[in-house]
């Protein structure tokens, strides 16, 4: 086991990207300071099972956010702003006019630096100046990744010289059978309510019952089973989240400690624009509610100076024995 480090690029304005491979002998990573990016991971037996891009220049021109680290607030802000201690902050309205994951040049946008790495792990680490894309205060923000046995792990840390917002995200889609359609793909989720959203995908403020609506994945259910299969909405966490191809028989468990997961099934994924097509992988976006910033019902975002924003996802692979095999 070692850790592989090679250029992967120059940015155009002439900042040199690198790619980390981590390994640990169960698993393989590939992670690049662009975006902070989850560009590849394979699973025991080698397949890959997020959708990565092969060049830098995908990433710069075809991505829709593709294993990419999301900020400084990942998810939607209402209209681009937020008020704070009285006072209002606008932001980059990139989306419908409202903010998305960031503004024009989010995380995912800037190069981040390696701070340290070893075989199965790579730390990397950024610098917001204050009043990047709207958002006040110089936010020192870190994402770890470790390869723990048959699991990826994810640790965000960030401190602020002054109050700000942060919700912190990767945004790798996922595919268990490493190609083809996840609608197929089983979701089970410990969620008993979600987030309704209006035209605009902001939250109009109740956290509903998903119980009797097409959002219930208390019971293991296909994708595609209601809604076509349709869904980009934020569920009210409770525990795990659990997705298994039952074809190739592989199951993903994530597990966090933020309130909330983004299901986003890829159905507006444009095969285009990208190199992947709709419904080519799902997201489990672990995060803060979106537009918290504007909603007082909703777990706080705001973080203060002498405070740190620490949470940590990890999602673990497991696949059931082929019994016909036996």
């Amino acid at each position: 086991m070692r850790h592989d480090t090679a250029a992967f690029g120059v940015t155009p304005d002439g900042e040199k990207v690198e790619r980390h491979v981590l390994d640990n002998g169960r698993m393989r990573a590939a992670v690049l300071t662009y975006g902070a990016v989850l560009q590849r991971l394979q699973v025991a037996d080698g397949t890959d099972v997020v959708l990565g891009l092969d060049t830098l220049d995908d990433y710069l021109c075809r991505s829709r956010y593709f294993g990419a680290v999301v900020g400084r607030y990942g998810n939607r802000i209402a209209r681009g702003r937020f008020t704070l201690d009285g006072r209002e902050h606008r932001l980059a309205a990139n989306n419908d006019g409202h903010s998305l994951h960031g503004g024009v040049r989010g995380f995912d946008k800037r190069v981040w630096r390696a701070e340290s790495a070893g075989p199965a792990e790579v730390t990397l680490s950024l610098v917001s100046p204050d009043g990047e894309e709207g958002y006040p205060g110089e936010l020192h923000a870190r994402v770890r990744y470790v390869l723990d046995g048959d699991a990826l792990r994810l640790e965000y840390r960030a401190t602020t010289d002054a109050p700000t917002v942060v919700n912190l995200t990767n945004h790798s889609y996922f595919n268990l059978a490493g190609s083809g359609d996840v609608r197929g793909h089983v979701v089970a989720m410990d969620a008993d309510r979600y987030l309704p959203v209006d035209e605009g995908k902001i939250p109009t403020g109740e956290l509903a019952p998903v119980a009797g609506t097409p959002f219930d994945f208390t019971a293991p259910a296909r994708v595609d089973a209601r809604r076509g299969g349709r869904y980009d909405h934020c569920y009210v966490l409770r525990g795990r989240v659990t997705v298994t191809d039952p074809a190739g028989g592989r199951s993903m468990e994530v597990t966090t400690t933020e309130p909330g997961v983004q299901f986003y099934t890829g159905h507006m994924l444009d095969g285009v624009a990208t190199p992947y097509g709709p419904f080519a992988g799902l997201c489990l976006e672990t995060q803060r509610f979106p537009d918290a910033p504007n909603q007082p019902g909703f777990p706080s975002a705001v973080l203060r100076p002498g405070e740190e924003h620490a949470s940590v996802t990890t999602y673990r692979f497991s696949r059931a024995r082929d019994c016909n095999r036996l």
